[in-house]
């Protein structure tokens, strides 16, 4: 009998913040994310300059652990998922630690989408969902050996997850999503009439 073994598996941690820590009150979350989202001056204004379709805190917030009291809660939680997940991918830290080092927040508006990218210089990104509307879009995974297939034929429609060139995920209210930060992702057109509000984050090595 041949032996097919699978290598290079690429992990993604799925789970409800709840399982971990002290639990978030995701109401609470999202009027918060909600109110900072109008008072950003500076976010709004780098959204409109950049075409962002909605709002993001990424280039205009880096202290929402420090300023908001429920997002400093989060990140405990957030610290409890990452500890977990780094544990499964037996990750050797040494000495050093993985810490949060940017968290911000997304709301996507109807028609708007996030373009396929990857977090640089961190080891673990994820994020946490706040607002999940109906026909809002999946999270969407790109196998990070696509662009070296070629001349590889297309997969069967109901091959194996882990056979899938791309994986899409859609999440629920409350979860948590982890993944290694090289992994490519990006979320498609959000079908939904209502805004899809999320909040994201980096752990670097140090």
């Amino acid at each position: 009998m041949p032996q097919i073994t699978s290598l290079f598996v690429t992990p993604l941690y799925r789970a409800a913040l709840s399982e971990q820590g002290k639990a978030i009150n995701v109401a609470e979350l999202e009027t918060s994310c909600l109110s900072i989202a109008e008072d950003d001056e500076a976010g709004q204004n780098w959204c409109d300059e950049n075409g962002y379709p909605g709002y993001t805190s990424y280039a205009s917030l880096a202290n929402l652990a420090w300023a908001f009291p429920i997002f400093k809660d989060l990140v405990k939680v957030l610290d409890k998922h990452v500890a977990a997940f780094a544990k499964e991918l037996q990750f050797d830290l040494g000495e050093k630690k993985l810490k949060i080092d940017s968290l911000w927040i997304n709301i996507l508006a109807p028609g708007g989408v996030h373009t396929s990218h990857i977090h640089p210089h961190s080891v673990i990104s994820g994020t946490t969902y706040v607002t999940m509307p109906e026909d809002a879009s999946a999270i969407k995974f790109e196998d990070p050996r696509l662009a070296m297939m070629m001349a590889a034929p297309t997969r069967l429609k109901n091959c194996a997850d882990s056979l899938r060139s791309f994986y899409y995920i859609a999440p629920q209210v409350g979860e948590v999503l982890l993944w290694e930060s090289w992994l490519r992702h990006e979320v498609p057109l959000n079908m939904a009439e209502d805004e899809r509000i999320s909040v994201s984050f980096n752990y670097g090595w140090a």
